[in-house]
């Protein structure tokens, strides 16, 4: 999966000569990001299945970043790719709910319908409780899509909580979130055989728990981040795909988008790093 997390200030060269020579900077800016990541999904998308906007790195932009941000997707559908919105969201049933309609449902308006993002799916943070995720649920639910719930995360601060014991069990706090995702999971359309539509982020910067969160969670497609920039490495992530290949999404940003700083041409190192990633992760399937 081809994450794309664009920094104004680490854009491929071609992409910043596609801004406007003037004009507020948030227009200049959004411009160059959407030229970027249209070239990125170009050159690294035949080798994925699925893109990954980082929305912060969108919304930072305001409206201008927003309006980047559905044209990316628009090219990522384009080009036969899923799109997974990444936003880790979580809040209050009213909020939550809105947060649906936002990434993968519509508005209703006196006016008329407003559409969402359009997503395939997107990420969200359990830490609320399992009331703030059931209208995330229910909105994926009824756009036929899906939800990737934070189990373990991929950044080193994931143990300040996620490792923590829960005084019931012992267990660490994850092993408690992995069961709420197969919880959620079960009670979907989807679940009848096969893998359910409720996802699990799981960091591969932390590949000791991937068996044990295979067993806790058998039927759940596992999100992947973590690969490259972060540390995480493709072979030790085998038990993520006990179900076979469609039992786990591994996620690459900046060592596909920064790959041609070893050498070559942008858009052809990204290939490149994009189809060794693909190969590595079908070697274990």
């Amino acid at each position: 999966m081809l994450g794309l997390d664009p920094d104004p200030s680490k854009l491929w060269p071609d992409a910043l000569a596609q801004a406007p020579a003037d004009g507020p900077p948030a227009g200049r800016a959004a411009a160059a990001v959407r030229a970027h990541c249209a070239a990125l999904i170009d050159a690294a998308g035949p080798a994925c299945v699925a893109v990954k906007p980082q929305l912060a790195c969108f919304e930072r932009l305001g409206g201008d970043g927003w309006a980047a941000l559905a044209a990316t997707v628009r090219h990522a559908r384009a080009a036969g790719l899923l799109v997974i919105a990444d936003g880790k969201r979580g809040d209050i049933s009213v909020s939550a709910a809105a947060y649906g309609q936002a990434l993968v449902g519509v508005t209703a308006t006196p006016f008329g319908d407003v559409a969402g993002l359009g997503a395939d799916a997107f990420t969200a943070n359990p830490l609320l409780g399992i009331d703030s995720l059931q209208p995330l649920v229910d909105a994926a639910r009824a756009a036929h899509a899906g939800v990737f719930v934070l189990v373990r995360t991929s950044n080193p601060g994931a143990a300040d909580v996620e490792e923590l014991a829960l005084a019931a069990s012992g267990a660490p706090l994850w092993e408690r979130l992995a069961a709420i995702v197969t919880q959620l999971g079960d009670g979907g359309a989807s679940s009848r055989g096969g893998l359910t539509d409720i996802g699990a982020v799981v960091g591969a910067t932390a590949p000791e728990h991937v068996a044990r969160m295979r067993e806790l969670m058998p039927r759940t497609v596992f999100l992947l981040p973590g690969i490259g920039a972060q540390g995480g490495r493709v072979g030790d992530l085998a038990p993520a795909f006990a179900p076979g290949r469609a039992g786990g999404l591994i996620s690459a940003s900046r060592s596909i988008a920064t790959a041609h700083e070893a050498g070559g041409a942008p858009a052809s190192a990204a290939r490149a790093e994009a189809e060794r990633l693909r190969d590595a992760a079908w070697s274990l399937s």
